[in-house]
């Protein structure tokens, strides 16, 4: 879902990439709310609403969604689906050295190879080429930090996402009424567009709630392994969808990328092999 995610924001280019964000924020809380409603989890948000801490962090954590957002639709309608496909190949890695920069996590030998190969694609493309691929380490630093925040907060992924939609509401609402473009006047448009606005709200949610979903029944390491599905499929369709020119500074970048999560993935599968051979061992001995 989040790799063909581009081919339904292509067919919202007549509305400007603020109005889509708006809808994604308004269409969303509404389907937060009612998934929060039928699955009657209206204790846990109550619980985080009274943390004035968790309130913020949250609040801060929407902030970086939403500008995580607006990015990757400006991408996408701007002709950089390329870069924004790099730019989630490269989340993966920033998560490993966001881990060690500030959670004081131990980097293995090989997790240290794997992020020095993504530093050097990013390097060759920046001092030999003079492109700094902006897009791809912004879209990779905001969804890495929201996943900080959210890891130093004890809230549910769907109570916790539909507090920061909600904290992200009023400013959406506001944005609507008083800068919209006339495209997002619901009234003068044709039931098609309608339709797409308002399935804005699905294509923002599902996919999040289908890895929330996904992350508790299989392997973390397969979970990995999966991260790399969406953006390869918008790589694919950047190259051959929508014909996006495919330089040699950025073939370079690319196979430095991944190839670091070539060793990056192998040396995950490998320490995870090995944590359950220990705790094999572990439960045979008691």
């Amino acid at each position: 879902m989040w790799g063909v995610a581009p081919v339904y924001f292509k067919q919202l280019q007549v509305l400007p990439a603020m109005d889509i964000l708006m809808h994604r924020i308004v269409w969303s809380a509404v389907l937060l709310f009612g998934l929060i409603f039928a699955l009657k989890q209206w204790p846990k948000v109550s619980a985080a609403l009274r943390s004035p801490t968790v309130m913020k962090v949250l609040f801060c954590a929407g902030l970086l969604l939403g500008a995580n957002w607006l990015l990757f639709i400006w991408a996408i309608n701007n002709d950089h689906l390329l870069e924004a496909s790099l730019g989630y190949y490269i989340n993966p890695l920033i998560n490993v050295f966001f881990g060690r920069l500030f959670l004081g996590e131990v980097l293995r030998p090989m997790q240290k190879v794997a992020v020095g190969l993504a530093l050097t694609g990013v390097g060759i493309l920046i001092f030999t080429f003079g492109h700094l691929p902006w897009i791809a380490l912004v879209l990779a630093i905001t969804f890495s930090i929201y996943g900080l925040l959210r890891k130093k907060v004890a809230v549910d992924s769907l109570p916790g996402l539909f507090i920061e939609t909600t904290l992200l509401l009023p400013f959406a609402l506001i944005y609507w009424v008083g800068f919209a473009s006339e495209q997002s006047d619901l009234f003068a448009n044709e039931w098609s567009l309608n339709a797409l606005i308002v399935a804005a709200g699905l294509v923002t949610t599902a996919p999040l709630l289908c890895f929330t979903a996904a992350a508790r029944r299989i392997m973390y390491s397969t979970l990995g392994f999966f991260q790399y599905i969406g953006p390869s499929i918008m790589f694919v369709l950047a190259l051959f969808v929508y014909n996006e020119p495919f330089e040699m500074s950025r073939l370079i970048t690319f196979g430095f990328v991944w190839l670091a999560l070539v060793v990056f993935s192998t040396d995950s599968l490998r320490a995870y092999r090995q944590q359950q051979r220990k705790l094999q061992i572990e439960r045979a001995q008691t």
